[in-house]
Parts: structure tokens; sequence; C-alpha cells
């Protein structure tokens, strides 16, 4: 009898096993999935341009590349620049055959972003809201950086048409703007939301359905926040006036 009753309770764990691994997703997992989704289209419907990026695997990157300096934050393809889209049907084909994957949002075309440590941002941004001052989306990434999108400064045709600034940043350039990056042509940000080695994220502190301001009109409070931050004087924060 022992025996017998071993072999079914075997048999049904066997079976049970089988049909938890079968199980549907809850609805927790569904809106989780719906969540991210719409978050997506969200930005896209926005104007910024997405393309899929690396995530995270265990506390390292997805992309297996020994060392990765940027883990679960840099594009999965080479052309993502030209990969970049707004077309809802190509980002929901993304996201739903790449449920992990984190995505970027590429700069200088429709928007630029004013990249800064946290703590500078955050009190610049209570310090933008009292002034009654337009702030467009907010994104808080990885437990130190705030992440103000704003209007781009353009893509001209003519190169000499181009405005450059000693803030520009590129993804090869970050560790040499420890205080404000300005993200424009030929960089990326990661764009809600987005998950990072150690449980961090990226997310939303506005949304994407703010308008898109003018750059000039955040950057002198950034520039003074960010100022406190590192140590420096305003003026070695930027090579150029802030006011017209």
């Amino acid at each position: 009898m022992s025996a017998e009753f071993g072999r079914r309770s075997g048999g049904q764990g066997r079976i049970s096993q089988w049909l938890r691994g079968r199980r549907r997703p809850s609805m927790t997992d569904a809106a989780d999935d719906t969540s991210r989704e719409d978050l997506l289209l969200a930005a896209a419907r926005a104007g910024l341009p997405l393309a899929p990026a690396a995530h995270p695997s265990g506390y390292r990157c997805s992309c297996d590349r020994v060392g990765c300096p940027t883990p679960a934050r840099h594009p999965v393809s080479f052309a993502w620049q030209t990969q970049s889209t707004t077309d809802r049907a190509q980002i929901e084909r993304w996201a739903r055959h790449q449920p992990q994957a984190n995505f970027i949002t590429a700069t200088g075309m429709v928007h630029d972003v004013l990249d800064v440590p946290l703590d500078a941002g955050r009190k610049a941004l209570e310090r933008l809201l009292a002034s009654g001052i337009d702030v467009g989306p907010v994104a808080e990434s990885g437990g130190d950086r705030m992440l103000f999108f704003t209007a781009t400064r353009g893509t001209p045709e003519e190169e000499d048409e181009w405005w450059p600034c000693e803030l520009d940043c590129h993804p090869e350039t970050m560790d040499e703007h420890p205080g404000l990056r300005w993200h424009c042509r030929g960089s990326y940000v990661l764009v809600p939301p987005a998950q990072l080695p150690g449980d961090l994220t990226v997310a939303w502190v506005r949304g994407p359905e703010h308008p898109l301001p003018d750059p000039l009109t955040l950057l002198e409070f950034l520039t003074d926040e960010c100022a406190r931050f590192v140590g420096a004087e305003p003026e070695q924060l930027a090579a150029w006036p802030l006011r017209g």
C-alpha cells in the first residue's frame, strides 16, 4: 500500500508541477505587462522615438559582455539611431516579443534631455514649479540621476548651423559630466519604465503628457543646483550665456 501510494503521489506531484508551469498569467502579471506597454506607447505618442535596450540578467547585463560598462542601459542594436521610432505597431511588437527589454529614446530628433544628479534635480524641480515655470516630462533614473525632457535644439541640415555646448553629452563621454549632462544629437537615455541591476528603476516623476519646454527655461535653475552639488561656480558649467 505504501509503495502504491508513493507512485500515485509522485504522479500527482508531477502533474501538479506541469499544471503550475502552464498556469495562466495572474491579473497582476497582466496588469504589469499592460502598464509597461501603455507607458511606452504614451512616450511614443508624445513624440519620443524608441528602440529596444538591454535588461538586467541577475546582477549582469543581458548583452553578456564581460564587464559591460553600462549594464541594462544601452541599446541592443548598433543601428539604434535609425531604428528608433514612434510607430505604435512596431513598439507593440518589440514590447510583446521582448518582454524583459528596456527601451531607450534617441535624443536630438524631437527632444533633448538635461540629465542631472538626483538631489540637484529634485531641488531644481521644486524651485521651477514654485516659480510657475512650465516643466515638461521628468524621470528619476537608477536612484542617482534625474532626467528633464525638453524640446531639442534641432538637427540643422548645415553643420555650421549647429549650436554647440560644452555640456553636450554622448554615451562614451558620460563620465566626463558628473554634474549636468545635455543629451542631444547622437545620444540617448532610458525611457520609463526600465529595470536596472540591483532592483533599481527608471520611472516618471512627471509623465510624457506634459509638453516639452524650451531647455533654456530650465537651464539656469539646473546649473545653479548642479553647481551646489559639485561645489563649482555656475559659470564653470556652461560656456555661453544662459539668457539671450
